[in-house]
């Protein structure tokens, strides 16, 4: 939108029609990587579609960062998917400029670095052959109560379903620590499904035969050894759907989406705020791709009394960041680094230029530390320069740098990153989902917008099916 337009805009007053949404034109919001997917299907099928994104850039989560010299994204997000029409999509977005990466990833765990995916020989030196043999029996005893067993409970937490699948022994040693410092909750308390997403058809049998036969998991994300990636960041994946969705609809950015209008079975408009103004907007038909939660309070009239609380029952996860650039070739030569261990307040690290070489100047790295955490704790609420301390002792500590060879450091901030999959919150999102079911012009998809575990090639394709519905509807309107 031109700068004129929205100075005039602002001028006029605190709620108007905004004069970029033609009539007629589906309303998508949220610019990540959902609401472009569907702002670029909707645009190859002949509408108009009109983003609004909170943010000052596209790609939600999927959007990478540049700042003096560097590249790096929030988190570090490869590209693999089982899904030809997805990878199609991305192939003619991309051309050239997708790379091939090879994967190869390490965790430190009992003062130690082990080869991620399971490998033999270097498994069997880090935890010793007591160890190895008491995952083994572990395993085995759960395999036996499986076929032995009738009518065995099925799995309700986290716990109870990596205990089934690897074995007590293995969930003491990585599942527990790791996962706990992900979500910050206990391990009883976080729902079986969301594991049964991430690592979906593993256990420690396929990790065993995979290690042996390094075929046999090549159909298994958690498994997988080669991913695509981007040359200059996973946002160019963002950023070239944005340029296609502008030949034919519009992208408004810091535009966010305050309420929907409630008329009967339908939605009447919505609100939004752009820079501190409220503007009142309405399209033939609505996609939200914000947090199912917000979306479900910002309803007007207010949704019924169990609605609003099943929307107050769910949570997220937040991230922060910290990216420091380093006077070094390389830090770690991995793709990722997963830090389970207590005394260590991150939990992942990865670094930008092992994925593409462009990603740094000639000469130095970055690497990106995330810690996981809740809006308002300890480590939210550290100082920038606080944080920088504790992430370049904890570097040093484990033999990445020295303090010395740190140039810069910057922190990020992401509120709202991972839907917390607590036990029983599918029951409250099927309460949300089947109230918003009853509106005949509204979809929501995504992650964060379906309250689901959706990797990025599951987030275009929700996005996709998005538009695909919004189209019927338009059509049978």
């Amino acid at each position: 939108m031109p700068a004129d337009s929205i100075s005039e805009i602002l001028k006029a007053g605190s709620k108007m029609c905004h004069p970029d949404v033609p009539a007629g034109s589906p309303l998508i919001f949220g610019g990540g990587l959902t609401g472009l997917s569907s702002g670029y299907s909707l645009s190859r099928s002949g509408s108009h579609p009109v983003i609004f994104e909170a943010d000052g850039v596209v790609g939600g989560l999927s959007r990478t960062i540049a700042s003096n010299g560097f590249r790096y994204d929030i988190g570090g997000h490869r590209f693999f998917t089982k899904d030809t029409e997805i990878r199609q999509l991305v192939l003619d977005l991309m051309g050239d400029d997708l790379l091939r990466v090879e994967r190869t990833s390490k965790i430190f765990l009992r003062g130690k670095f082990f080869d991620y995916p399971l490998k033999p020989f270097n498994a069997l030196y880090g935890l010793g052959l007591s160890t190895i043999l008491r995952v083994i029996m572990d395993y085995a005893i759960e395999r036996a109560r499986d076929l032995f067993s009738a009518g065995r409970r099925e799995p309700v937490s986290l716990e109870d379903w990596v205990v089934r699948k690897f074995g007590r022994a293995m969930f003491e040693i990585y599942f527990r620590i790791y996962s706990e410092k992900v979500w910050g909750i206990g391990c009883e308390r976080i729902s079986s499904s969301w594991v049964e997403k991430r690592i979906q058809g593993l256990s420690l049998g396929v990790a065993l035969k995979n290690a042996f036969f390094r075929f046999s998991g090549r159909d298994i994300p958690s498994l997988v050894d080669e991913f695509d990636y981007p040359a200059l960041g996973i946002g160019m994946i963002s950023e070239r759907l944005e340029h296609e969705i502008t030949r034919q609809g519009r992208v408004i950015k810091n535009a966010r989406l305050k309420s929907l209008r409630v008329e009967g079975n339908s939605i009447a408009g919505a609100e939004v705020d752009i820079e501190g103004n409220t503007f009142s907007v309405s399209g033939s038909h609505y996609i939200s791709t914000v947090p199912l939660d917000s979306l479900v309070k910002g309803m007007t009239p207010e949704p019924p009394a169990h609605v609003l609380e099943a929307a107050d029952g769910l949570g997220f996860r937040d991230l922060l960041t910290v990216a420091l650039a380093v006077d070094k070739d390389n830090l770690t030569g991995e793709s990722w680094v997963y830090i389970p261990e207590k005394r260590y307040p991150f939990g992942r690290i990865h670094e930008p230029r092992n994925w593409s070489s462009v990603m740094a100047p000639e000469g130095k790295t970055l690497v990106v530390v995330e810690y996981f955490c809740f809006r308002g704790d300890e480590i939210w609420n550290a100082s920038d320069r606080e944080l920088h301390d504790m992430t370049v002792r904890g570097l040093q500590e484990l033999g990445f740098l020295r303090p010395e060879e740190v140039l810069w450091s910057e922190v990020l901030r992401v509120p709202g990153t991972y839907p917390l999959f607590e036990v029983g919150y599918s029951e409250k999102v099927s309460t949300l989902m089947e109230y918003l079911s009853g509106f005949d012009n509204l979809t929501v998809a995504g992650r964060s917008g379906t309250f689901d575990y959706l990797n990025m090639d599951h987030a275009m394709r929700s996005g996709i099916e998005a538009s695909a519905r919004a189209l019927e509807r338009i059509i049978s309107a």
